[in-house]
């Protein structure tokens, strides 16, 4: 239950924090990816679920990053 959990929220707030902090949705994605990767390599992803819930949060976290962007970049030109 609880590794379910974090599958759910993590992914996405790791996108959302690193793109915070580097202003690029991208490089974002990708050290979120990275953290993933290297956690699965670790052998803390067990089953397909998890990865699946993981890919689920990812995309979550994405979109609200790319949003995140966008209204920085409206509010910043207005």
């Amino acid at each position: 239950m609880g590794w379910i959990l974090a599958a759910m929220f993590l992914p996405a707030l790791m996108v959302y924090v690193f793109t915070r902090v580097t202003y690029n949705h991208f490089v974002g994605l990708t050290l979120t990816v990275a953290l993933i990767a290297a956690s699965a390599y670790a052998g803390y992803t067990h089953t397909w679920l998890l990865i699946i819930i993981d890919a689920c949060s990812l995309t979550f976290g994405l979109w609200l990053s790319i949003r995140y962007i966008k209204v920085k970049s409206h509010r910043s030109t207005h």
